[in-house]
């Protein structure tokens, strides 16, 4: 089984820029956007490495401040039962990163998700029709800009 660092010195040979984070739980590889399938790729079919689950994966809004947005994606070997979390800064206005649903089916739902609350596109992804809201809503309502609706389908919307 590989530690940490290992880890990262099997990514470097794939990521064109990366850093790592020994403070978060999982520890992070922190990678740029062109990176991601790669290198899960490689995540995944490697034997010594072998991510076989993609435990989840979600967007964060850094707000206009930062103007970023974050895809975060924790990966989980269950038979080195072992964690690392991968991380894709984005910017805010147009927000896009490659799909992963090829490598891990579950990403197919949890894209989805990401794609409809935040805003994010994931390029080359099979469905990314809504799961949660309605086909016609607006917006994208866990971005920190997002502003409600007053009425949807001609009916007030009280928050």
């Amino acid at each position: 089984m590989l530690d940490f660092h290992q880890l990262v010195e099997v990514v470097k040979n794939l990521a064109n820029d990366l850093r790592i984070d020994e403070k978060t739980s999982p520890k992070t590889i922190v990678l740029s956007s062109p990176d991601i399938k790669k290198v899960c790729q490689e995540l995944y079919q490697n034997p010594s490495t072998y991510f076989d689950m993609l435990s989840c994966l979600t967007g964060i809004d850094n707000g206009a401040e930062a103007n970023t947005m974050e895809v975060v994606y924790n990966l989980y070997s269950i038979p080195f039962n072992h964690h690392v979390m991968l991380k894709v800064i984005l910017p805010r206005e147009k927000p896009e990163v490659d799909s992963v649903a090829a490598i891990w089916r579950t990403a197919n739902w949890h894209e989805r998700e990401t794609a409809e609350m935040f805003g994010i596109k994931f390029t080359g992804h099979p469905d990314l029709r809504k799961l949660l809201l309605p086909a016609d809503w607006e917006g994208n309502p866990l971005r920190k800009d997002y502003q409600h609706q007053e009425k949807y389908r001609d009916v007030k919307v009280k928050y």
